[in-house]
């Protein structure tokens, strides 16, 4: 592994930070995000993806190189990074190894909701210095240690989608809650120091609502804490989203990641939340076309210098990926772009534009890569077929599936609020 600056900067940014108007300390942080990818991750996603293993040793290595704490703010000893900075920098990691891009996703989401996200959203003065001081633990515990967090989000029915309460319940107890609950596909499950988990506070008998949903850290050592089932999927292996379950897990107050009732607040005034998946997949994307361009010009280390950019064949399949690129990139940057608190009801609605044209051409562009590479691109050992199986993944994550964008995108297209057919 040649660990020098140049190599890790032989890949042109995703995002120009010239073309793109960045400024140079976003821009430093998406290069920091690349240079690592490029040095550290990429290495060693072959043999985690081949494995199903989760790769522990990046995110330690993320711990050293200050990316655990991108989205901390710089108060609490972390970079500050924006909503906008931290997705560019996600694709820039996505490009060297989907897994390691979308489980730091996990992570990273418990640092920027509690952070910059939080810092926007309406709160009492005691709800805010409640908030402050319990999520200032929690970065001590990431910025000092290196502690990872998880989120797992998906039960197997509705809930991740936002369509009813979680089913995973918190019922209150002196001096915090009793959890009971299982979450299905939970990244870093085995891994993680903390799962931060979303479930329902349930007082009494009454029905469970969305209003009442809670946002708590539990300890992945704590009793009735358990990790089963087997793990082996067709992309995305490296995740090790295994299933988890909670069973009479006692959990402190100081462990909410947010006041009671503040998640709430956040999934109807934040939408945009529920984009930091796309990113990953927007690295993807750029991977599979950059293979494409060094296979056809014969620089594909290990393989035979055979150039294979004359035919015209492939020129136009190269044209045809670069165009889909693009398209892909203007819409999605604009979108990570005005992601806001209440958000128009045109910038909720270029989100969900922007989160299934990712999903979808990022797999769409790594078959076409196959296509116009041909048979060897299919072999273990070289990236493509990894990006392949890694891209397809992406249109079936909740809480932003593609058929549920376009079912909220065409009805958002034909209703104003409160419309109604009679």
């Amino acid at each position: 592994m040649n660990s020098s600056s140049e190599a890790d900067d032989r890949h042109a940014p995703i995002f120009d930070p010239t073309a793109f108007r960045l400024a140079p300390p976003e821009a430093e942080l998406i290069a920091k995000a690349r240079r690592f990818g490029a040095r550290v991750v990429a290495p060693r996603a072959a043999i985690h993806d081949r494995n199903a293993t989760f790769p522990i040793e990046n995110f330690r290595d993320m711990h050293a190189a200050g990316l655990l704490a991108l989205c901390v703010p710089r108060e609490d000893g972390g970079a500050g990074a924006s909503f906008r900075t931290y997705c560019l920098a996600a694709a820039e990691l996505g490009r060297f190894c989907g897994a390691t891009a979308l489980s730091w996703n996990m992570h990273v989401c418990s640092t920027l909701w509690t952070g910059a996200l939080a810092n926007d959203l309406a709160m009492t003065p005691q709800e805010r210095a409640e908030h402050e001081r319990r999520r200032a633990s929690h970065y001590r515990r990431i910025v000092a240690d290196g502690a990872i967090y998880s989120q797992p989000f998906s039960e197997g029915g509705a809930a991740a989608a936002g369509g009813v309460a979680f089913g995973t319940e918190a019922r209150p107890v002196a001096g915090g809650y009793i959890v009971n609950g299982k979450k299905i596909f939970a990244s870093l499950s085995g891994s993680a120091d903390y799962y931060g988990v979303l479930c329902t506070e349930r007082v009494g008998d009454g029905p469970a609502s969305r209003r009442d949903t809670l946002y708590l850290a539990i300890p992945a050592k704590a009793d009735g804490v358990k990790v089963t089932g087997e793990w082996d999927p067709l992309g995305m292996r490296a995740t090790v989203s295994r299933t988890l379950i909670m069973a009479d897990v006692f959990v402190p107050d100081d462990e909410m990641l947010m006041p009671r009732g503040v998640y709430f607040r956040a999934a109807t005034s934040w939408p945009h939340m529920f984009l930091t998946l796309s990113p990953t997949y927007v690295g993807l994307a750029q991977a599979a076309y950059d293979f494409t361009i060094a296979y056809l010009r014969g620089e594909i280390r290990g393989v035979a210098p055979v150039k294979r950019r004359m035919y015209p064949t492939k020129q136009i399949a190269v044209a045809e990926m670069r165009v889909m690129l693009e398209q892909t990139k203007a819409l999605w940057f604009q979108s990570v772009s005005e992601a806001c608190a209440n958000p128009t009801k045109e910038q909720v609605m270029r989100a969900y534009a922007a989160q299934f044209t990712v999903m979808e051409n990022a797999n769409a562009i790594a078959a076409k890569a196959i296509r116009t590479c041909g048979g060897q691109a299919m072999l273990k050992d070289l990236p493509l077929e990894r990006i392949y199986r890694d891209s397809r993944c992406g249109s079936l994550m909740l809480p932003w599936t593609a058929e549920l964008c376009l079912d909220r995108l065409g009805r958002e297209c034909l209703y104003e609020p409160g419309e109604k057919d009679d």
